[in-house]
């Protein structure tokens, strides 16, 4: 009997910890095989793999980013394939189980829950004695005596001990992706809280795997070459103990791969904090922290326990350290918010300064408490998944349309981070908050037309400047807020320089120094390197290698004094030079600035 697992990724990178569980389980006594795929795929190349494997039974691991494009590969297949076995299972289809039967009657059956033991044991009774009935925690169809159709919905399976599930990490052909793709590692299931939002506060109490067995899988991974291992347990660091002791292990044996965890930040302990601080390597922990909101009437209306005041001493202790970035999500749409305190929520976590913000709008999760009392604030959401909202009694959609816009901008200019330096001077000081600024940003976006073309980089840089010059510098100067539009453009330059790997071939702006120039402070440059600074001189670069490797700007303001300090002055002006090595990471950064302050009216003006 032919078994294939497969699942619809959301990317390529992304692989299935679920299909692994299952078939380390089961693998013993069949004949398994997993196929993954992408939402993206077309699905008639998917149907057509999946027909030249000749399975006798397919699963197909649900959730609510796959399940539609799910559907119609399920179409296909009973079309084509009368006598297959389809099974489901996965998060979007183990709750409102009947309802699924009902709707998708080209599927046999649906696992309920962990899918280990179950999976197995239904493969078992389809192999053997075809009594379903004995086994806990599926759903079946039965034909009754008179024809009609029942469907069977059997009892929940008991919670699987953990210590003796096989290792799902250790198969020979997951090898060769480990260094282009994502693995999913867990070390516990099950989650302390109560968030009615989330999935995961359906199950009650934390399990954990075996702590020796843990650490010879990471170390398997590691050696094997995984280059990202992201941990799926909901609150990585609820056992203070456990937590430190895998810290402890992976800053020993990381071997230069990234491992990424969900944390719940206002638990972490002082001395776990401490001890990431004085120990990790820069750069091999991510954190991300699930802030969600930060109005008090809110978290305590969906039962999430949460101490702002700690949650920042955390963050703010962590990105203090230097070692660790930090991913941290708001969720819009929970009840009690609406557009002004969302707004609150979004400047309170941005003013934490996370590497990313990820700004996310409710979903009414099939199982959860806030599906479950929908009404009681007037919610309307999708029908089909994702089952996102479109409103409730205080956001209308007409806030959850603009506070899209604010998620468009933030994606593509924040937590891309193509101008780190334009932005934090734009926030603080042209606009009256962070929000303000993407909001506003976003608004002109929409009303350009541009969400519905492609962008290049230079795209994005001379469009922020176009709402820049045409919008903002005259609401602002009405509005009396002082800012300097001159400087906002130089830290654009400097931007855009900086991402690039190679010299670019074309700015977004107007050049405006002539050749003459350009070539007198290139023979400057060359003559007289220790005028802008010994790093710069040690370089050695002569003309020629200038005018190949090099790019130039004259700022109109002290740029090293602004970055050093954070203070602005038009005192002097700057000479900002960008050598370029072409160079990948073992050579650091490809782009190298320099700086040269110019205070003489000689230096002013640009002639030598």
């Amino acid at each position: 009997m032919k078994v294939v697992l497969a699942t619809l990724n959301a990317k390529f990178i992304h692989t299935s910890l679920a299909l692994r569980c299952l078939k380390a389980f089961s693998e013993h006594e069949f004949d398994i095989e997993i196929a993954e795929y992408t939402i993206k795929d077309p699905v008639m190349n998917i149907v057509a793999d999946i027909y030249a494997k000749k399975p006798s039974v397919i699963g197909f691991s649900c959730y609510i980013w796959n399940i539609e494009e799910t559907i119609t590969v399920i179409d296909m297949l009973r079309k084509i394939m009368p006598e297959l076995r389809i099974v489901l299972g996965g998060p979007e289809v183990s709750y409102d189980t009947a309802f699924w039967m009902e709707r998708l009657t080209q599927v046999d059956y649906i696992v309920v829950g962990e899918g280990e033991e179950t999976f197995h044991h239904l493969l078992t009774e389809l192999r053997d004695t075809q009594k379903l009935h004995m086994v806990f925690g599926v759903a079946y169809r039965k034909e009754r005596k008179d024809g009609t159709i029942e469907i069977i919905v059997n009892p929940p399976r008991p919670k699987l001990e953990l210590a003796k599930l096989p290792s799902p990490y250790r198969f020979p052909e997951d090898i060769a992706g480990l260094q282009s793709r994502v693995t999913y590692f867990e070390t516990s299931r099950g989650c302390p809280f109560s968030c009615q939002f989330c999935l995961s506060s359906i199950e009650v109490g934390v399990r954990y795997f075996d702590m020796e067995r843990t650490k010879a899988d990471l170390l398997y991974l590691i050696q094997s070459g995984a280059k990202l291992i992201k941990f799926v347990d909901r609150t990585f660091n609820i056992k203070r103990d456990y937590a430190l002791e895998i810290f402890h292990f992976l800053i020993e044996n990381h071997g230069g791969c990234v491992f990424q965890f969900e944390i719940t930040a206002d638990i972490m302990r002082p001395e776990v904090l401490d001890y990431l601080a004085e120990h990790a390597p820069p750069g091999i922990f991510r954190f991300e922290i699930g802030v969600q909101s930060t109005n008090d009437p809110t978290n305590a209306e969906v039962q999430r326990r949460q101490n702002f005041a700690k949650l920042s001493r955390t963050v703010t202790k962590v990105k203090e350290s230097g070692k660790i970035d930090q991913h941290l999500d708001l969720i819009a749409g929970l009840p009690l918010e609406n557009y002004d305190t969302f707004r609150k929520t979004f400047n309170d976590v941005f003013a934490l300064g996370p590497e990313e913000l990820q700004l996310g709008f409710l979903k009414m999760l099939r199982g959860t408490g806030m599906r479950r009392d929908a009404d009681k604030h007037g919610y309307i959401y999708m029908d089909r998944a994702p089952y996102e909202i479109l409103g409730n009694d205080i956001m209308p959609f007409s806030d959850i349309v603009r506070i899209k816009r604010v998620e468009d901008v933030l994606e593509k200019y924040w937590n891309a981070h193509r101008m780190d330096h334009a932005l934090y001077y734009l926030i603080r000081q042209a606009f009256d908050s962070a929000f303000d600024f993407f909001q506003q940003f976003g608004d002109y976006w929409e009303g350009r037309g541009w969400q519905k073309i492609g962008h290049q980089l230079e795209d994005l840089f001379s469009r922020l400047w176009t709402f820049l010059s045409e919008v903002h510098i005259l609401r602002t100067a009405e509005a009396g807020k002082h800012w300097q539009p001159e400087v906002a453009l130089g830290l654009m330059k400097l931007d855009y320089y900086l991402n690039h790997k190679y010299k670019p071939r074309k700015v977004w702006w107007d050049f405006t120094m002539d050749k003459s120039a350009w070539n007198g402070w290139m023979q400057q440059l060359a003559k007289e390197p220790q005028d802008v600074s010994e790093a710069f001189a040690t370089l050695g670069l002569g003309e020629k290698e200038l005018h190949k490797h090099a790019v130039i700007e004259l700022l109109p303001f002290d740029l090293e004094l602004y970055l050093s300090e954070g203070i602005l002055s038009l005192e002097a002006q700057s000479l900002l030079i960008v050598i370029y090595s072409g160079g990948g990471k073992e050579d650091g950064a490809a782009a190298k600035p320099f700086i040269q302050r110019l205070v003489s009216a000689k230096q002013r003006t640009g002639t030598m």
